[in-house]
């Protein structure tokens, strides 16, 4: 059987996201503090990070966690543009995350190394998507844009889409999205406690991470 472009994406993305049952979201504002944090998720069973570009430490701490954690699986989030798409894709990240997405970054995606995951909120949002020869989408954010409820809801017209839902996710929320057919993973920034980063406390942020990965669905 041949490899349709839209089953390569769809493979290229879930190589990724079924390492894990939750990708931590970091907003990483010390790059001293990249290359430990990425370890301590890393050895906690966390090994697909997303490295936001909200910091301006974000594409350095990106590029220093490909060079030195060879076991992570480093992406970008809060990719806007063509622009951003290229810098992450130079930096070394191997997927790159927007929270939405707009032509000219579907545009972008097709020329890229790296796959894209888009962001979708909406049903019109997930058919543009699907138009264009996607099937795995960020769905955002999860929590205020319905939860649960709206991704069964997607399940029934949409049966080829499979999500990765952030926004609003904890640990007592993540094991409901996880029980769900279309859901391969879930993004939270729940195991890097913003005290914990900011002293330095990798062992309590792998102590989360061991605990977020156990929630994975058998």
């Amino acid at each position: 059987m041949n490899t349709t472009p839209t089953n390569l994406h769809a493979q290229r993305i879930d190589q990724v996201l079924l390492r894990a049952p939750v990708v931590p979201v970091l907003s990483i504002a010390r790059l001293e503090d990249a290359v430990p944090l990425a370890r301590a998720l890393v050895d906690g069973g966390l090994p697909v990070l997303e490295v936001t570009l909200r910091t301006e430490a974000a594409i350095g701490a990106i590029r220093a966690i490909r060079e030195q954690v060879p076991d992570a699986s480093v992406g970008a989030g809060t990719v806007l543009t063509a622009r951003d798409l290229s810098a992450v894709e130079a930096a070394g990240a191997s997927f790159a995350i927007s929270p939405g997405a707009t032509d000219a970054l579907y545009a972008a995606a097709s020329d890229a190394r790296i796959p894209l995951l888009p962001g979708i909120a909406t049903a019109s949002e997930l058919m543009h998507g699907l138009e264009l020869g996607y099937q795995r989408f960020k769905f955002f954010p999860a929590e205020s844009s319905g939860g649960i409820g709206a991704l069964k809801s997607f399940a029934g017209p949409f049966a080829q889409a499979k999500f990765c839902p952030t926004g609003g996710i904890d640990a007592a929320r993540a094991p409901a999205y996880l029980s769900l057919s279309n859901v391969i993973t879930v993004g939270g920034s729940w195991m890097v406690p913003a005290d914990a980063l900011a002293a330095g406390d990798w062992q309590r942020i792998a102590n989360l991470a061991r605990a977020a990965a156990a929630l994975r669905i058998a």
